[in-house]
């Protein structure tokens, strides 16, 4: 009995992580994420009432947790050491964890600060569970951005699949959807404390806390319908978007030239000969062997004399060059004028398009550099492309930029009616990070109310309308989405440009929450001060 005391409480902690990741792909169980912090609330509260440093063991539990989640749900980046044949990049989610799993410990830390005496008053249990809800959107927040940024698989994201429980981060962003689920996670503890309390001192008391609690959750789902209901008039553009599935070990080989050339070039012509024929064709990310905008490239050559021929614009991703600079880029070619627009693309990745520190610690640089060879820069202006005989402003998302909304939703201010997302999954090769890219990419559709086109190099290349429903996917004939192929159809832009909430205020929510974490840990620490 003495051991079962002593280890429920780390294996309740191992229960919270794994829960936490089945929320999400490849396993997809959303129901999970009601309950699925529960394990670890009741170990912090339930447990080391007579430890010397509970403080501490609550920051371990939560870290514990933290750890077990961030690498089982980033396991697919244990994909980069099958790609590049190293047995240290694949342990890449664990190292990863090792600082993410800090989130955690934060969070498990502050439960533990404001731990409840009892849990027999409605009104204290909402205050916890908000308090508590706060704090976890503070630092899902601060996740998105501290040291570069990694916010992927916040709770809310887990309700991808609920479209009507989402539609609320068109205020909130997806850090909203977060606070819910939080509060939730809370209340879920503290009624049956409260019920079997009650049971005990029969006694019983009317139980608002959870009453409001599902009572807001049906407002939620009330507000979804509503708004899907009472949708803002559209207008229809055709897309067609290419999925040339091209292995990462032979996108810039030059001898694989000629083969992806072609391999553009028939399936281009595929999405050409449908009827209608689209407005825009789409290219994924680094589609070409080298840069377009070089005339000395081939690639240049080939690109250029497809849109002359074809007479449609062209978005495509391509390396670019400009004064002995390298950028990730996007280029819109007019299919009238073969006039260029070019992107740069803003957000990079630490430690796939640059090193941190690269320069300031050589040894660590030098072990870095079988990877990532060099830097790439980064682009300053969040640049619009405009078609050439259609009234769409596309904002053009490189990569892993479709998961970030306070850069998302820049592009919309400036007047974007469409999100396009270029991105290149091969370096994932078949896992689960695709979908988790797309997962996490729709929830900018919601935030602004804008329809987004995708075009993978492999992965998922789909359609998502403004209400973050994926409406068409790319698939071969056995569902899977690792195929080549071509995505052809219509999507609907906003006929007005209206910006929601959270497209004017960005990430407002998530700092007011911010603000009553400092707030609250300023408050308890000075009570616990004074009664020292």
């Amino acid at each position: 009995m003495k051991k079962v005391t002593i280890f429920w409480p780390w294996l309740a902690a191992i229960l919270s992580g794994l829960l936490c990741t089945l929320c999400f792909p490849p396993f997809d169980q959303s129901w999970f994420c009601w309950f699925a912090l529960t394990p670890l609330i009741a170990a912090v509260w339930f447990s080391g009432e007579n430890s010397k440093g509970r403080w501490l063991r609550n920051l371990l539990l939560g870290y514990l947790a933290g750890v077990v989640f961030f690498s089982a749900t980033f396991s697919w980046l244990g994909s980069l050491g099958v790609l590049y044949q190293n047995f240290w990049l694949r342990g890449l989610s664990c190292l990863l964890a090792v600082y993410l799993g800090v989130y955690f410990a934060f969070w498990s830390w502050f439960v533990g600060l404001i731990a409840p005496r009892n849990f027999l008053a409605s009104w204290r249990n909402l205050l916890l569970a908000f308090l508590a809800a706060s704090v976890w959107t503070a630092h899902e927040w601060v996740r998105g951005w501290l040291f570069g940024g990694f916010g992927w698989n916040g709770l809310g994201v887990s309700l991808h699949n609920t479209w009507p429980l989402i539609q609320i981060a068109e205020f909130t962003g997806v850090t909203g959807l977060s606070f819910v689920i939080a509060f939730a996670n809370i209340i879920a503890v503290t009624t049956p404390i409260r019920l079997y309390l009650e049971a005990r001192t029969r006694q019983v008391r009317p139980h608002f806390d959870l009453t409001l609690t599902l009572a807001g959750l049906v407002g939620l789902l009330a507000f979804g319908l509503y708004s899907v209901q009472n949708r803002q008039p559209t207008e229809p553009l055709r897309v067609a978007a290419v999925q040339a599935d091209v292995p990462q070990q032979e996108k810039f080989d030059p001898q694989f030239s000629a083969e992806i050339f072609e391999r553009f070039q028939r399936l281009s012509e595929i999405a050409l000969h449908s009827n209608p024929p689209p407005a825009l064709l789409i290219w994924p990310e680094s589609s070409m062997p080298d840069p377009v905008r070089d005339p000395a490239t081939e690639s240049n050559d080939f690109v250029t004399e497809f849109v002359a021929s074809s007479k449609t614009d062209l978005l495509l991703g391509t390396l670019d060059v400009e004064n002995g600079k390298d950028y990730n880029a996007a280029v819109l070619i007019s299919g009238a004028t073969q006039e260029m627009q070019v992107y740069w693309k803003v957000h990079l990745v630490p430690f796939g398009e640059y090193v941190p520190l690269r320069h300031s610690f050589p040894l660590f640089a030098a072990v870095a550099n079988q990877w990532v060879p060099g830097d790439f820069a980064a682009g300053k202006r969040y640049t619009l492309f405009r078609l050439t005989n259609v009234a769409a402003q596309i904002a053009p998302l490189i990569c892993f930029e479709d998961t970030i909304g306070d850069l998302t939703r820049q592009f919309v201010i400036r007047g974007a009616n469409l999100l396009v997302n270029l991105t290149n999954d091969a370096w994932f090769l078949h896992s689960a990070g695709s979908q988790q890219h797309l997962t996490n990419a729709i929830f900018r559709c919601v935030e602004t109310r804008r329809p987004m086109v995708r075009a993978a190099n492999t992965g998922v290349t789909c359609f998502v309308n403004q209400f973050g429903r994926v409406t068409q996917v790319l698939r071969d004939e056995t569902g899977s989405t690792f195929t080549e192929g071509v995505l052809t159809g219509e999507t609907r832009l906003p006929a007005e440009s209206e910006l929601t909430f959270y497209t004017r205020h960005g990430e407002l929510f998530a700092k007011a929450c911010a603000a009553i974490t400092l707030l609250t840990i300023s408050i308890a620490s000075f009570l616990r001060w004074r009664a020292l």
